[in-house]
């Protein structure tokens, strides 16, 4: 059997690494379709009218109208839900931020007792499924009647993100030189002050990832709103298309320009921080 050369061996070599890579691309392609091909068909029929999408809901609009998106602000008053849910979203995010980083801080960088089953606790906790809680913050939402308000969103979902953000934040703090705040301590700042000029800035990343999921959650949780604000005046988005399914079943062009303006702030959200969410989630394992 006859010897390759070591140019042969090299020119083997390569090019079984671009079949390798010509192989992935291909797989990859194809399965970004059973994500992207979905989105476009929504796309596509909420710029039909509703008798084209039911006559033939896969051919492309060839004369697109925007009628349902203007029917979705005036019929079903979608405008209001979008702010509703940015309310209650927006004020989880701050609210779990602000707590979860003070707590992560405490955790990366003091020794305390008992601090090894607090962690533990922590993420314990992330077992437990919402459903498990939803009577009892039920009720405690009730007696406190802040049924049908903004806070019946805010407060449950804060305290049901708070050991994911905790967890996030502090496995990234841990890896942030000491350096830094012994630096500050010989300059006079207080802990807060290092937190806040220190640590949240060097933070960044793992702050955006933490807010961006903990949006997403709280943006999608239709279960929670349909029990804790079933009002119509504070409904957000989510709760709205299960009204807009129900009343306008039939119209399924209103139906998709709905579903279409529900997913716009997610991926326009999760498109422009995809590069933190990445250094977020891996900063902390790899410098770990």
């Amino acid at each position: 059997m006859k010897q390759l050369t070591i140019y042969e061996k090299m020119t083997l070599a390569l090019f079984r690494g671009k079949i390798t890579r010509m192989v992935t691309f291909i797989c990859l392609g194809l399965w970004s379709l059973t994500t992207i091909y979905p989105l476009f068909w929504v796309v596509n029929n909420s710029l039909k009218p509703s008798h084209q999408v039911i006559n033939d809901s896969f051919s492309v609009a060839t004369n697109p109208t925007l009628t349902n998106y203007l029917n979705a602000f005036e019929q079903v008053d979608i405008g209001q839900s979008y702010l509703n849910s940015f309310i209650m979203s927006g004020g989880t995010v701050l609210l779990t931020l602000l707590v979860g980083g003070l707590a992560a801080y405490v955790l990366a960088r003091f020794r305390f007792r008992l601090r090894g089953l607090l962690q533990t606790v922590l993420v314990a906790s992330l077992l437990i499924p919402a459903f498990a809680t939803v009577v009892p913050v039920f009720g405690m939402l009730k007696d406190l009647q802040l049924l049908n308000t903004y806070w019946a969103l805010i407060i449950p979902h804060t305290a049901g993100f708070l050991p994911f953000t905790i967890l996030v934040l502090s496995s990234y703090m841990a890896t942030i030189p000491k350096d830094l705040e012994e630096a500050a301590i010989m300059d006079g700042c207080s802990r807060f002050a290092i937190f806040w000029r220190i640590m949240l800035p060097v933070s960044r990343p793992a702050f955006i990832t933490a807010s961006i999921f903990v949006f997403l959650w709280s943006y999608n949780d239709l279960f929670s709103a349909l029990i804790f604000v079933p009002q119509e005046d504070v409904r957000p988005i989510n709760v709205l298309l299960t009204t807009v399914s129900s009343q306008y079943g039939t119209d399924y062009g209103l139906l998709a320009a709905a579903v279409t303006l529900t997913l716009i702030p997610v991926i326009v959200l999760y498109s422009v921080a995809q590069k933190y969410v990445i250094k977020g989630l891996t900063s902390g394992a790899v410098k770990g």
